[in-house]
C-alpha cells in the first residue's frame, strides 16, 4: 500500500516540455496552461483526477496504488481496512489479529486495556488477552493462584504477601535467608521461616493460622484475632460481647440457648427467670397464655392442648362436642404410646 503523496502545479510557459504530452490523454500543451507534474510525469489539470471518482484531487493530495492514483476517500473505501474498533479506515501501520484489522493504538487487552501491538497477546475465549491476564483466568479456572511477581500459576504452595500471592521461592527468610516455603509468615511486612517466627513468641490464630500483630482473644485454649473468633452457629464475631462455651466450640448467649437453654417460644428472647414447660416448648412465666383468647396463665390453671399449643378451660369447654372427643382420643392414644 503506497504513501500518499501530493502533485505540483506548475506554468508550462516557465517550463521546458518540448515535445512533451500529458501522460493520460496523449495531447501536447498549450503555452500558458498550467500543468501538473507528479513524480516527472506531466498532466492537463482536467486529466489529473481520481481514477475512482474522476474529480481533482483536493489540495493535490493523492494516493497511487499499482499504478493508479485515487483521491483519500475513495482510497480508503476501496483498498484501507476497518478497525474493529473504532470502525475507522486503517492507514499506516496494520495490525492484523482475531480475523480481524486494527489501528495499533486499538489493539488492546479486554481485561486491563493494556496495550497489545508490541507485548503480543494470547487468545482466550475468543478475547485478546495479555499475558499476565491470560495466566490469572487460567488460574481461576483452575481454583488456583498466580504469582504478583512473574505471573505464573502458582500449582502447589503459595505466600500472601501485601494481600497479593507469589511462590514462596521468590523470597528468603528475613532472619536466616532460608529459602522460604508455603509455612512462611509475615511480621511487619517481613516475611520469616516457621522456625525463626516461633522463636519470636507471636501467637497463631486458631482459625486462620496466620501470626496475629494487633489484639488478641484467647478462648478455647487457643489465641484468635478479634474478627476471627466467632459463633460457631451464626459465625458472627464476639467483638469482646460475652460467649458460652461448649464442647469446645464458643457461641452467642441467643444460639447458646436455642441448642443448649431455655429461649422463651412468645418474645423469642432467653428466659433468665423462672421458666414454664409445656408441649417440649418453654415459655417466660408472665407469657404463658391461652392461644385463643390471649388469657394469662399459670402452672395451677387447667389448660387443654389444642395444636401444640395451650388453650384455657373456658375456651375449651366452647369447642364443638365431636372435635372435643378427637382431641380426648388422641391425647389417650399419645399417653399409651
Amino acid at each position: 500500500m503506497e504513501q500518499k503523496q501530493k502533485a505540483r502545479l506548475s506554468d508550462s510557459s516557465a517550463m521546458s516540455f518540448s515535445g512533451a504530452v500529458c501522460r493520460r490523454c496523449a495531447e501536447p500543451f498549450g503555452p500558458t496552461e498550467q500543468i501538473v507534474n507528479s513524480v516527472g510525469e506531466v498532466w492537463h489539470t482536467r486529466c489529473f483526477v481520481c481514477a475512482q471518482c474522476f474529480q481533482p484531487f483536493p489540495d493535490g493530495v493523492f494516493y497511487e496504488f499499482e499504478g493508479r492514483k485515487y483521491c483519500e476517500h475513495d482510497f480508503h473505501v476501496l483498498f484501507a481496512p476497518c478497525c474493529g474498533k473504532c470502525g475507522e479506515f486503517v492507514v499506516g501501520r496494520v495490525i492484523k489479529a482475531m480475523n480481524n484489522s486494527w489501528h495499533p493504538d486499538c489493539f488492546r487487552c479486554e481485561i486491563c486495556i493494556g496495550p497489545l501491538a508490541d507485548s503480543g497477546f494470547v487468545k482466550n475465549a475468543g478475547r485478546a488477552l495479555c499475558r499476565e491476564c491470560n495466566a490469572i483466568e487460567k488460574a481461576k479456572g483452575l481454583g488456583k493462584y498466580v504469582c504478583h511477581k512473574c505471573h505464573a500459576v502458582i500449582e502447589e504452595g503459595h505466600i500472601k504477601y501485601k494481600g497479593e500471592a507469589y511462590h514462596p521461592y521468590h523470597f528468603n527468610c528475613t532472619t536466616c535467608g532460608v529459602e522460604l516455603n508455603a509455612d512462611a509468615r509475615e511480621v511487619n511486612q517481613e516475611l520469616y521461616c516457621l522456625r525463626c517466627h516461633d522463636k519470636m513468641g507471636i501467637p497463631i490464630c486458631g482459625a486462620c493460622r496466620r501470626p496475629i500483630e494487633e489484639r488478641v482473644v484467647h478462648a478455647l485454649g487457643k489465641a484468635w484475632h478479634v474478627e476471627h473468633f466467632v459463633c460457631a452457629k451464626c459465625e458472627k464475631p464476639f467483638f469482646g460481647t460475652r460467649h458460652y462455651e461448649k464442647k469446645g466450640l464458643a457461641y452467642c448467649e441467643i444460639h447458646y440457648h436455642q441448642l443448649f437453654g431455655n429461649i422463651c417460644f412468645v418474645c423469642n428472647n432467653v428466659i433468665a427467670g423462672d421458666v414454664f414447660h409445656a408441649f417440649n416448648k418453654a415459655w417466660c412465666v408472665s407469657h404463658f397464655a391461652c392461644s385463643i383468647c390471649d388469657r394469662k396463665m399459670s402452672q395451677r390453671t387447667k389448660f387443654f392442648e389444642f395444636d401444640l399449643k395451650p388453650v384455657c378451660k373456658f375456651c375449651y369447654d366452647k369447642f364443638p362436642g365431636e372435635l372435643k372427643k378427637r382431641l380426648k382420643k388422641a391425647y389417650e392414644e399419645q399417653a399409651k404410646k
